[in-house]
């Protein structure tokens, strides 16, 4: 126990909080002994993450008591609720720990596995992983069986993630100040929404899903477009030859 909190950065009496609110599985015991392992890290890792972004342990006992039991995540969340339904349409992938291995070979190390907990791409599921999105799961092997090394594809996930966070509060505030700034004005004085305003804000979330996307989509393509035309552009116009690989 107390080379597992030493390896997680806590207290042997947060670890033993932690095991008394059921937040992680029970050791292998062997006798008077008990061992622990990888995954436990990992779900220590994932706990720290999680109340890093706010979570209270109640609220991640009862995530992680739905991933063991194997309910949908968005339930517990209240996602099921049409004002706030689910925006993405990720799939979430469950892992072994070697199919995880597989899919990019030797660069799954303690680093880059505590990167993912703490980015949020990986969660602990018992003795498997799961991976919040197929899509960035595909997109992360790929650029790794390009040559970029996982830990670079790490760090730019939290760059990326940092800059849609920024155009997520740019869509919800634009809409917050011109689209129901008055009825948002009238909760916050204690009056209910009406049936009608509900309706309405649930047909804009709707019809805000495909807009941001497009957008999103066009500024990143002509973005593309002007920075790999100036790349090239700088390549050339700086003599590189026939043979001479580009520099970007």
């Amino acid at each position: 126990m107390a080379e597992l909190a030493e390896a997680a950065g806590i207290t042997v009496r947060t670890l033993r909080f932690y095991r008394e609110r059921k937040l992680i599985p029970p050791p292998r015991r062997e006798g008077r002994i008990a061992w622990y392992n990888d995954h436990h890290l990992a779900r220590l890792r994932t706990i720290a993450a999680l109340l890093e972004r706010g979570h209270t342990l109640g609220g991640i006992a009862e995530l992680l008591t739905a991933f063991d039991n194997g309910r949908d995540v968005g339930e517990v969340l209240g996602l099921e609720s049409p004002l706030i339904s689910p925006w993405s349409e990720e799939t979430p992938v469950r892992l072994t720990p070697e199919e995880l291995a597989d899919h990019f070979s030797g660069d799954v190390t303690a680093e880059n596995l505590a990167a993912s907990l703490d980015i949020g791409y990986l969660a602990v599921d018992g003795d498997e992983f799961v991976h919040v999105s197929r899509r960035l799961l595909d997109a992360s092997t790929e650029l790794v069986a390009t040559g970029v090394p996982l830990a670079a594809v790490l760090a730019a996930g939290r760059e990326v993630r940092t800059h849609v966070e920024a155009m997520a509060e740019l869509f919800t505030t634009l809409v917050r100040t011109h689209v129901f700034a008055d009825t948002l004005h009238r909760v916050a004085e204690g009056q209910p929404p009406t049936s009608e305003e509900i309706a309405a804000i649930t047909e804009t979330i709707e019809k805000l899903r495909p807009i941001t996307k497009n957008v999103v989509e066009a500024e990143l393509s002509m973005a593309m477009d002007r920075r790999v035309r100036a790349e090239l552009e700088a390549w050339l116009g700086g003599g590189g030859g026939e043979g001479e690989a580009p520099t970007v």
